[in-house]
């Protein structure tokens, strides 16, 4: 499909309709998982163990992604488990460490609960060309990448106030 014609935009327009993308995410997001039984993290979590798919993710690879500790990915495993979503594997390769699976009756209640937003993400997506599709892919995957360097600025400096955290060019 051929890409329709975009309204005018300049960065504080971008960064406003991305702020407020985030805020009715992060609203669905809980909504969601309020209907899942679990908390967003929780949440967040098994979208990581999906998206691995067969290439089983370690508890210190959930840790990572998620940007918690160890110690917190364990409760949210334990939450996981017990209310049926994950389940743990030993790994194959060292038996100190435990790989976590998607459980099948899990994956079908959430992919169930995401099938009608995902359906409606399809057809706004077939409204872009496919170099609009890369442009869109790319902002995305960037935007991400300085997210996560941001908050791991932020958890560097500890209990630092988050002001510290930014550039002299950045608002605070």
């Amino acid at each position: 499909m051929h890409g329709k014609p975009r309204p005018p935009a300049d960065p504080a327009r971008a960064r406003s309709a991305m702020d407020h993308l985030i805020a009715a995410h992060v609203i669905g997001q809980q909504e969601l998982a309020r209907r899942l039984g679990v908390n967003v993290t929780d949440l967040t979590c098994f979208g990581f163990v999906l998206e691995a798919g067969e290439d089983l993710l370690t508890a210190g690879d959930l840790a990572a992604r998620a940007h918690v500790t160890t110690g917190a990915v364990t409760g949210i495993l334990n939450r996981l488990e017990r209310a049926g979503y994950v389940t743990r594997r030993p790994d194959p390769d060292d038996r100190r460490r435990v790989r976590v699976a998607a459980v099948p009756d899990a994956v079908v209640r959430v992919e169930a609960v995401y099938a009608g937003h995902y359906a409606r993400l399809a057809d706004l997506f077939a409204d872009y060309t496919p170099d609009e599709l890369g442009t869109l892919t790319d902002w995305f995957t960037r935007a991400t990448e300085l997210a996560h360097e941001y908050l791991e600025r932020l958890n560097s400096n500890g209990s630092k106030d988050s002001a510290d955290c930014g550039d002299a060019t950045e608002p605070g």
